[in-house]
Order: C-alpha cells, then sequence, then structure tokens
C-alpha cells in the first residue's frame, strides 16, 4: 500500500506515532510496518478498534487514512507547528480526531480514492463519537508527488472541513465540528 519511495515508504503512516527518541531509520521499515498492520488490523475490515480506514476497489486495498483522536500521536503533541501554530487548542482532548495521511496506492491515484477516504473519515469518527476531526494539508497541488499523502485543501473542503488555521505558508488546518446534543 505504501510503496517503495517517497514519504510513506519510510513511515509507514507512523510519523505523528513515534515516541521521544523515536526515528524512522532506528526503528526500521519492518517495526513501522508491522505497528501499521497492527494499527490498521488487516483483514478485519468490522473491527471497533481499528485506527483508520482502508480503501478497496473490487476487493484490492487501494487507500489507507489514518483517522483516531489526536491524543493517539505523541509526535503531533510535541513541538510541531502543524497543527498548533496560531491556535489555542487544548493538546489533550481526546475528543479531537485527526487524519494525518490520505494515502493512494501508485496505480490508482486521480480516481477519488483520497476524496471518498476524507468523506468516510468523517462518518468513521463522528460514529466512534468524536466532537471534532482536523486534517493537516497542503494548500497546494504544486509540490513533488511524495508529498501529496497529506491531502489537500480542495480534498479536505469536498468532505466538509473547513479552514481553520494557517500555520505555514504551505499547510493549513481543516476542521469539521459536529453537533452534539445537549443533555436534558
Amino acid at each position: 500500500m505504501v510503496g517503495t519511495r517517497g514519504n510513506t515508504s519510510r513511515c509507514w503512516c507512523q510519523r505523528y506515532k513515534l515516541h521521544p527518541g523515536e526515528s524512522w531509520a532506528g526503528v526500521g521499515a519492518d517495526e513501522l510496518a508491522f505497528r501499521l498492520r497492527t494499527q490498521t488490523e488487516c483483514g478485519h475490515p468490522e473491527s471497533t478498534t481499528t485506527s483508520g480506514l482502508v480503501a478497496y476497489l473490487d476487493a484490492e486495498p487501494v487507500g489507507w487514512c489514518p483517522v483516531e483522536p489526536r491524543t493517539e500521536y505523541p509526535r503531533m503533541l510535541r513541538n510541531n507547528r502543524v497543527p498548533w501554530e496560531g491556535r489555542a487548542e487544548d493538546k489533550a482532548d481526546g475528543g479531537v480526531w485527526a487524519v494525518t495521511c490520505l494515502v493512494t496506492r501508485v496505480g490508482f491515484r486521480r480516481r477519488g480514492v483520497s476524496r471518498a477516504l476524507a468523506r468516510a473519515a468523517v462518518g468513521f469518527a463522528r460514529e466512534r463519537g468524536a466532537r471534532a476531526l482536523e486534517g493537516y494539508p497542503i494548500t497546494t497541488t504544486d509540490v513533488l508527488l511524495e508529498e501529496l499523502h497529506v491531502g489537500t485543501r480542495d480534498t479536505f473542503a469536498a468532505a466538509g472541513f473547513a479552514e481553520v488555521g494557517h500555520p505555514t505558508p504551505r499547510r493549513v488546518v481543516m476542521r469539521i465540528d459536529f453537533f452534539r446534543p445537549s443533555a436534558p
């Protein structure tokens, strides 16, 4: 799924999951791949503990989207401009979930897989009790293909997200808040 080139082949969607002192090279590709398989519970799409979504086309996996509480991303909670720059957010708020990347397998790109995953992430997070869902895409498609793993602003906007921050010239914070009826 993640291929053999670009950022996803190095991080295996573990960039924000790494703990203090860990690095992609130090942990190694085999361990990173094992962590991703464990998180996705591949082969068990009915799982309630999976940390994201796998997109299928004719029973073949073609895309991956991690989506879980922001608090499950230790590296994101540390010194990282995205998503915190310019926002007064409670980093410990487990009610806010995050989509950290949208990976589409080579040979299946430009077919709407990322857009479908972003839309599905909204329902996935809402059904599991999220109060809000965020994504951290790039602002332009005029980038190297290996940078598109975070998605584009248009992909998230099409799924109902709105821009709430612009922490760097090339990255934005997109968010969708879910209505929660108050208790009687």
